[in-house]
C-alpha cells in the first residue's frame, strides 16, 4: 500500500514503548482515516517522507529524566511547525512535548494508574460541546506530571487529584492527554479523538476497503512486470487465501499457487484445504508433501526462535524446488513470492523505543517476517503488510472469498511446531496433538461459539502426570487448551467457557486421545502472554 495514496489525510503515530499504541491506530483506522505506525526515534526523513497531516506521539514506560529516555529526532518540532502538521502527545508524548518545548516534567507527588476522574477547566476542541466543570472517568497510567507548561500552553482539564490532564496550544497546534483515550476504560476516549482529528484537524473520513483493493492491484501491476511470474505461498489461512486471491486479480495465470504440507498441520488439514482451493477460489495450486524433509530439521531441536528459523528456511527451500520446476515448465524464472504478511506481524518484530536494540527485542521471529533466510531469491510481494486481521477479512469479502473461510481462526505460520513444546518429532507428539485440537475444535463449533472466538488451539507440553485410567495408574501426557477474544491479535483476553463445556472436552479428549490423562486450561491474557505458546 503506497503510503504516497493516501497522505493527504495520513495519521502518523510515533510509537515511544506503549503496549497500547497499536490500538491507537486500530482506533483511528476504525473511524475510516488511515493510520500508521512508527518508531518513535525514526529519523527526521522517514516521518517527513511519508508527509502526515497528524502526527500522534504515543504513550511508553519511560520517564522523560532518563538519559536514554527516547525522544523524537532533531528537527522535529521545527518540521511540524513550518508544515502546519498537528500533534497530540498521549500519557508519555505529553510530557515529552512539555519538556521539549521549554516547560517542566517531575515525579509526581501522587502517581495515577488506572480509572481517574478529570474535570474540564477550559473550553478546548479536545472536548468538543463539554463546557467547564463537566467530569468523565479515563485511563491514567503515569509517575510522573507536568508542573510547569511551555510559553502559550494551557490547561484544559485536571484530574480529581489535581494532576493535569490535558493541554493544548492551538496557535502552535500542540496538543496533549497525560491520559489514554484509546483504551476501552476511558469511555469517552473515542469521542476525544474524533473531536481532535475531525474538529480541530480537519481530516476526512475518506479511507474505505474498496480503495485499499483498487490501490493494492496498482502497486502490483506497478511491481510486476507483464512477462514476471509470481509463487504464492498458501498455508490455508485467512491471510494468504486473500492476498493471493488479491495478487490473481491483478495478474491472473501468472500466479502460481503452492501448499506445502510440511507434516506440521492440523487434522486432516491438507485434505480439507485444499478441497476448498479447487473448488471455491478456483485457484491454481500444485500440493508438496515436505513432511520428511521438515521433521528431519526438527529433530532435537527445543528453542521456540530455532524451530521457526528453520521452518523459514525449508519453506523458502521448498519455494525455491518449486520455482525451478516452473523455470522448465514456463521457460523463464519466476520473480515474485507472495506472503500473507499482516501489520501486527511488522509491529511485533520491530524494537520498542528505549530498548537499546536497533531492530528487535524480539517477542517472536514471525517467519514471513523474521524468519527468511537473507540470501533468499526470490523478491517479496506483501500486499496485505499494513492491514489488520479485522481488515484482511473484510478485504476478502470484497474479493467474494467464501465467508467460513474468511472465519477461520489464525494459525500460526510455522504451524504445530510451536504448539508442540520442546522437539516435536518426539514419540507421537505431533499425532496426539492433532487429535485433541480437532476434538476441541469441533466442540466448540457444535456449541455454536466458533464466531466469538478470536483463536482456540490446543497445546502439547512436555511433561506427563499420574493418573488413574481403568483402574489402572498411568503416566500419561498433559495437553492446554488456549481460546481467546481478541479485535486484531495484539492484545487478547482468555474466553470463559461454561464450566460444563470444559467438562465435556476434557471426559472427550481423555477418553479418545491415547496417552492423554490430563487437560489443563490457559487463562492469561495477552499481555503478559502471548497467544501462542512459542
Amino acid at each position: 500500500m503506497d503510503s504516497l495514496a493516501v497522505k493527504s489525510n495520513l495519521v502518523l503515530i510515533l510509537d515511544f514503548g506503549s503496549q497500547y499504541t497499536h490500538l491507537i491506530t486500530r482506533r483511528i483506522r476504525s473511524l475510516s482515516v488511515f493510520s500508521l505506525c512508527l518508531s518513535g526515534t525514526s529519523s527526521l526523513k522517514a516521518i517527513t517522507d511519508l508527509n502526515p497531516r497528524v502526527i500522534i506521539l504515543s504513550g511508553g514506560p519511560h520517564s522523560v529524566h532518563s538519559p536514554k529516555a527516547p525522544c523524537f529526532p532533531d528537527g522535529f518540532v521545527e518540521y511540524v511547525e513550518s508544515n502546519g502538521v498537528f500533534v497530540l502527545g498521549i500519557c508519555y508524548g505529553l510530557q515529552l512535548i512539555v519538556q521539549k518545548l521549554g516547560g517542566e516534567v517531575k515525579i509526581g507527588e501522587k502517581q495515577e494508574y488506572g480509572r481517574m476522574e478529570i474535570e474540564v477547566e477550559r473550553s478546548s476542541g479536545l472536548y468538543g460541546s463539554k463546557s467547564i466543570g463537566d467530569s468523565q472517568i479515563v485511563w491514567m497510567s503515569h509517575g510522573d506530571e507536568a508542573v510547569k507548561l511551555p510559553i502559550g500552553f494551557e490547561i484544559v482539564a485536571r484530574s480529581r487529584q489535581g494532576s493535569v490532564a490535558a493541554v493544548q496550544n492551538p496557535e502552535r497546534r500542540f496538543y496533549g492527554l497525560q491520559y489514554h483515550p484509546e483504551v476501552t476504560h476511558s469511555p469517552q476516549g473515542m469521542e476525544t479523538l474524533k473531536n481532535f482529528l475531525f474538529d480541530v484537524c480537519g481530516v476526512s473520513a475518506d479511507w474505505k476497503m474498496e480503495d485499499i483493493l483498487e490501490e493494492e492491484i496498482k502497486i502490483i501491476n506497478n511491481m510486476v512486470g507483464p512477462e514476471d511470474h509470481v509463487i504464492c505461498a498458501l498455508s490455508g489461512g485467512v491471510d494468504s487465501t486473500v492476498a493471493a486471491t488479491l495478487v490473481h486479480k491483478a495478474i491472473g495465470d501468472r500466479l502460481h499457487c503452492i501448499f506445502v504440507d510440511n507434516g506440521l498441520l492440523r487434522y486432516k488439514e491438507r485434505e480439507r484445504v485444499m478441497g476448498t482451493f479447487e473448488s471455491d477460489l478456483h485457484l491454481p495450486v500444485t500440493c508438496y508433501d515436505s513432511t520428511e524433509k521438515f521433521l528431519t530439521e526438527l529433530k532435537g531441536v527445543v528453542d521456540p526462535e530455532a524451530k521457526r528459523k528453520i521452518i523459514g528456511k525449508e519453506f523458502i527451500n521448498t519455494f525455491d524446488e518449486f520455482a525451478k520446476e516452473l523455470e522448465k515448465k514456463l521457460g523463464t524464472k519466476p520473480t515474485y513470492l507472495v506472503q500473507g504478511t499482516l501489520y501486527p506481524d511488522v509491529i511485533e518484530s520491530c524494537p520498542p523505543p528505549g530498548s537499546g536494540r536497533n531492530h528487535s527485542h524480539t517477542i517472536k521471529s514471525h517467519h514471513n517476517v523474521g524468519g527468511l533466510p537473507k540470501d533468499m531469491k526470490l523478491k517479496l510481494i506483501e500486499p496485505l503488510k499494513l492491514l489488520f486481521k479485522d481488515e484482511v477479512r473484510a478485504l476478502g469479502k470484497i474479493l467474494n472469498v467464501p465467508e467460513p473461510f474468511l472465519k477461520r481462526h489464525p494459525f500460526p505460520g510455522p504451524g504445530l511446531a510451536v504448539r508442540v513444546l520442546g522437539d516435536v518429532t518426539e514419540g507421537n507428539a505431533l499425532e496426539t496433538l492433532r487429535h485433541v485440537d480437532e476434538i476441541f475444535i469441533e466442540s466448540i463449533k457444535e456449541a455454536g461459539i466458533y464466531d466469538s472466538i478470536w483463536q482456540a488451539f490446543a497445546v502439547f507440553l512436555p511433561i506427563r502426570s499420574v493418573g488413574v485410567q481403568g483402574d489402572q495408574r498411568t503416566h500419561s501426557h498433559v495437553v492446554a487448551l488456549r481460546a481467546v477474544t481478541s479485535q486484531d491479535g495484539m492484545t487478547a483476553d482468555w474466553y470463559n467457557f461454561e464450566h460444563k463445556f470444559l467438562d465435556d472436552v476434557s471426559r472427550k479428549i481423555c477418553n479418545s486421545v491415547r496417552g492423554v490423562n490430563r487437560v489443563v486450561l490457559d487463562i492469561t491474557s495477552k499481555p503478559p502472554s502471548t497467544i501462542e505458546w512459542e
